[in-house]
């Protein structure tokens, strides 16, 4: 088992925070703890943007059941851009993944791309509420649509959040020059640790402290890790 010190997996930490009670005081300290941790970006809800923080920003469209038209989903994504996201995570249409309907999780996905050429954009699969062949198929839908990420889960899916085979499949799928997010019930060291030797290239964590805490050297300087290490590619 490969070892990863506390800096490189801080780097590939998108530190979250998007309950619902959620104040604007929450993510001023979630924003703090961020850049005190070394973590990569702070990830939360579009309506707290913008956020003033020295890491990146993300938010979310879609989210969390991605049932919204993807007119909506652009014009979200636009709007949190405009408002200062870095990064946008959106949640595809997992019924029309079900359905084997890729051409529209591709449209989807596309027209979400074209409203955020210049910003990173991570589509949300939900893995563990589609079957292997689904999760291909969805992949490849990114690919196409020019997504920069495949992303497990929200976090807020019945079903479950990442897994290690999923991540795999997931890396299979994309190749070398796409991002793999593992999200959703990565709670200790061991399980990030987990994620990242599957294919993993960032973490969405809301404890990332603790995870961090939990690795080999834990009170190592997170700020030494590079942002070309963060980069997920």
């Amino acid at each position: 088992m490969t070892n990863f010190s506390r800096a490189e997996v801080a780097a590939m930490v998108d530190h979250t925070l998007l309950k619902p009670e959620a104040t604007a005081d929450d993510v001023a300290a979630l924003a703090r703890e961020a850049e005190e941790l070394g973590a990569y970006s702070i990830c939360v809800s579009p309506n707290m943007l913008p956020v003033e923080t020295s890491v990146k920003v993300a938010t979310v469209c879609g989210f969390p059941s991605g049932k919204h038209t993807s007119t909506v989903k652009a014009a979200e994504a636009a709007e949190s851009v405009e408002r200062g996201a870095d990064e946008v995570d959106m949640v595809i249409d997992v019924g029309a993944a079900k359905m084997g309907d890729f051409e529209a999780v591709k449209l989807d996905i596309r027209t979400v791309r074209d409203a955020i050429p210049n910003a990173v954009l991570k589509v949300i699969i939900e893995s563990a509420a589609l079957t292997d062949d689904e999760i291909r198929g969805v992949c490849e839908s990114a690919v196409d649509a020019g997504a920069d990420f495949v992303k497990t889960s929200t976090g807020f899916h019945p079903s479950g959040g990442a897994n290690a085979h999923a991540v795999r499949l997931m890396r299979e799928c994309v190749g070398p020059n796409l991002g793999v997010k593992a999200s959703g019930g990565i709670r200790d060291a061991a399980a990030a640790r987990e994620m990242i030797e599957a294919g993993a290239s960032r973490l969405g964590l809301s404890g990332t402290r603790a995870v961090l805490d939990g690795l080999e050297g834990g009170s190592g300087d997170a700020s030494a890790a590079s942002a070309e290490g963060a980069a997920g590619y």
